[in-house]
């Protein structure tokens, strides 16, 4: 029985509602995507240089990089010679299953925040403008406060005009606890409003920063300054380090993520707009390439689509019609 096989059975007892999600949210690449696979099928009547080439661009083309995907097609033109493949019906078996490896690849992954149980819990969010960061923010919050959690947000992107205000009408219409300054030093944002997020006995802080690119230097510099103020102020490191990406922005998000990651220590990531790209072979590649875990996946624009990580409903999303 082949992963794929097993994964029809582990979804069964998977949220119908979250296995909906990824299956209505994937919809765009798995039509892009399956459907070609499909037609190669079809069109060819056996495993060739020809094939392989033809899987190659499809593969590029659903967003998988050129680097993963000629690694990608390596493994399996090793796999087609040493099992002697010549079945497409099989072919496509291990085609889901190498897929699925990409990700995985031997590491125990987890889309779970990392929580302080012993006290506040620090969670900086970054990324470029226009990726849906305060968005992302106000999502996570609210989903915090279903669970009981006090939540406080921080406006520490003095960069951006309206980024602090933004975040305030936020938190008012969620109902949670807010600090924010305009043209100040956003490392003194922090400690600010760290010392009210204490006050008000918060239980999870939420801080946007600035993400402009232009100048690594001083955004560098900057995180540097607000990681030690979160340090000073509770006596730990951030416990995560959130990359808000635009999954619809492609390759141009993984240069995104190459760069944050030279910058700070990124925890994990969160990709918006999943739903409308047909390029959603992103997930994988973005992992390969940058080594660190998805957390968190939007398929639109409501709360209850931004939702948790999971390989296995990711990849079923894809190829359940396969």
């Amino acid at each position: 029985m082949g992963l794929f096989d097993k994964l029809k059975n582990i979804i069964k007892g998977k949220d119908e509602k979250i296995v909906e999600k990824y299956d209505e949210g994937l919809t765009k690449t798995r039509d892009e995507f399956v459907n070609k696979l499909n037609l190669l099928g079809i069109k060819y009547t056996k495993i060739d240089d020809k094939f392989y080439e033809e899987l190659e661009e499809i593969l590029i083309m659903a967003d998988l990089g050129v680097n993963t995907t000629m690694e990608f097609v390596d493994k399996l033109k090793r796999r087609v010679r040493d099992e002697r493949i010549d079945s497409f019906d099989y072919l496509k078996e291990v085609i889901v299953d190498e897929l699925m490896l990409i990700y995985v690849n031997g590491e125990s992954l987890s889309s779970k925040i990392n929580y302080n149980n012993e006290g506040l819990t620090t969670i900086l969010f970054v990324g470029v403008n226009g990726v849906g960061k305060t968005t992302s923010i106000a999502k996570l919050a609210s989903k915090m406060k279903k669970e009981g959690k006090k939540v406080f947000l921080i406006g520490a992107d003095t960069f951006r005009a309206g980024a602090v205000t933004q975040l305030n009408e936020w938190a008012n219409r969620l109902g949670v606890n807010f600090y924010g300054k305009d043209d100040t030093d956003p490392a003194s944002v922090v400690f600010e409003g760290l010392t009210k997020a204490n006050e008000a006995n918060a239980d999870v802080v939420l801080i946007d920063t600035a993400g402009r690119l232009q100048n690594k230097i001083n955004l560098m510099k900057e995180l540097e300054k607000v990681n030690n103020v979160i340090v000073k102020k509770t006596g730990r490191e951030v416990d995560e380090t959130l990359l808000v990406i635009d999954a619809s922005t492609g390759q141009n998000g993984i240069s995104q993520a190459k760069s944050f990651k030279e910058i700070c220590k990124v925890t994990g990531l969160i990709l918006t707009k999943l739903d409308g790209t047909a390029k959603g072979g992103i997930v994988l590649s973005i992992k390969e390439n940058v080594g660190i875990p998805v957390k968190f996946v939007g398929f639109g624009e409501k709360e209850e689509d931004m939702i948790p990580f999971d390989i296995e409903n990711y990849i079923y999303g894809l190829f359940k019609e396969w």
